[in-house]
């Protein structure tokens, strides 16, 4: 154990090269006097010993420490070079913590941009923390954000893509709604990660990023989930043709269900003569249309069961409910070749169904028969991932009460979806005897 006291208030620093000569409380902040523990310095251009010329005081905001602010006041060397043929008169000692004129110190930069990237904190909630603009914050987030964004390796070991579109700024009386595609890896056996946000939602922006990666990268991605949107799959044509596109079930069963909801509506138009009204038998029961057959019990199967019977005198209703619970069961099925077959025997049924609702579903499934059936081929391959990411995207947007600046926009999303922040866990504290680090 070591016994000097005057280690304790450098280690707690922990900043190397420096010690603390004083410190106090005031105001509320921790206020630090330190200083290098260089004592003799050689001039930078030649070389000869200097001697001491003064100090100079330079403040800098430090990381909080104990929930109070904390204020380093530095007390910069100033050194004076006395060989006659030397340029090179006087000159302030610098460090790698702390560069010049900076108001935050290095190590309070990045954790600054830990924050606000891995943390998802907004730049002005840290601001206030520190006491410095909103811009200095910002500068550092990008300072220390775009190199692990824009590093190559980021984009190592995807097998799989998966594509959404998402609204980044609405509209306003001047301004259309703003729309950005995120590209998300979807690899099996890890989790999702955001891998690009590209301005816009066409199969264009989609291709020229897939476009402006390498071959080889292009030629590592085996699976590509999408929702039913013929650009991103027109996209996936060109640039991975050999990539397997596979439609998402979720939407899959949400065209399903809208299907319902139509006739339910239609029907209920002709019979009523009016929209759905609470004591209408369909109104009532438009939510259990919604659930799965599995999931309703004795007394709500009776209900919906009466309902249709008083609501429904041609069974359409009844005959798109069945519809949409055989699309359902296809995914639920335990054996992926049983569940294969099943959906086959949908796509050769629907469209010939003469409920028009119905019929046009089977339509659309047929034009994307192929990235239907992969589902099945796969492993259940799907886009829940990207709806995922999709979430965070939504949580970011809301902390930064939205966003002016796509790059901003951009920069804090990847930090906070996209990287994988190496973050030594902290160990526990309970079942460990007391230890003294000398």
């Amino acid at each position: 154990m070591n016994s000097d006291p005057s280690a304790v208030p450098v280690a707690m620093l922990g900043l190397a090269g420096f010690v603390v000569l004083t410190a106090g409380e005031v105001g509320g902040e921790v206020e630090l006097l330190v200083e290098t523990t260089a004592a003799v310095t050689g001039c930078p251009s030649c070389g000869v010993v200097a001697t001491a010329h003064g100090r100079r005081e330079h403040l800098l905001r430090d990381v909080p420490w104990g929930g109070r602010p904390v204020v380093l006041v530095w007390c910069k060397r100033v050194w004076r070079c006395d060989e006659p043929r030397c340029a090179k008169r006087t000159w302030t000692e610098t460090s790698e913590h702390m560069t010049p004129r900076a108001v935050l110190t290095e190590r309070a930069r990045w954790w600054a941009c830990q924050r606000v990237g891995r943390d998802g904190d907004s730049v002005a909630r840290v601001a206030r923390e520190l006491g410095v603009g909103w811009h200095t914050v910002m500068r550092a987030v990008r300072d220390h954000g775009h190199p692990l964004v824009d590093d190559p390796a980021r984009l190592d070991n995807v097998a799989a893509l998966g594509v959404d579109e998402h609204v980044w700024q609405h509209a306003r009386p001047k301004r259309r709604t703003q729309y950005a595609t995120g590209i998300v890896d979807v690899t099996a056996g890890h989790p999702p990660r955001l891998l690009e946000v590209v301005p816009g939602r066409t199969g264009k922006v989609y291709a020229d990023w897939i476009a402006a990666q390498q071959q080889g990268w292009r030629e590592a991605i085996r699976v590509a989930t999408l929702d039913p949107f013929r650009g991103y799959s027109t996209a996936l044509c060109t640039q991975i043709p050999d990539a397997t596109r596979v439609l998402d079930a979720f939407h899959v069963v949400a065209l399903a269900v809208r299907v319902v909801d139509e006739v339910r509506r239609r029907v209920q138009q002709h019979t009523t003569g009016h929209r759905g009204h609470k004591d209408d038998p369909l109104y009532r029961v438009r939510r259990l249309l919604r659930a799965g057959a599995e999931q309703l019990t004795d007394d709500t199967r009776a209900r919906l069961d009466a309902a249709l019977q008083a609501g429904d005198p041609d069974l359409e209703v009844t005959i798109a409910w069945h519809c949409y619970q055989r699309l359902r069961a296809t995914y639920h099925h335990p054996d992926p070749e049983a569940g294969r077959g099943q959906a086959e025997k949908l796509l050769d049924q629907l469209h010939t169904c003469p409920i028009p609702e119905i019929a046009r579903l089977g339509r659309t499934l047929r034009s994307w028969r192929a990235e239907f059936l992969a589902y099945f081929d796969t492993d259940g391959a799907n886009n829940g991932p990207t709806e995922a990411i999709n979430l965070l995207i939504e949580k970011i947007r809301r902390i930064g009460h939205g966003f002016r600046n796509f790059d901003n926009y951009r920069l804090r999303l990847l930090l906070h979806c996209g990287v994988i922040w190496h973050t030594p866990p902290t160990p526990r504290i309970r079942n460990r005897s007391p230890r003294l680090v000398a």
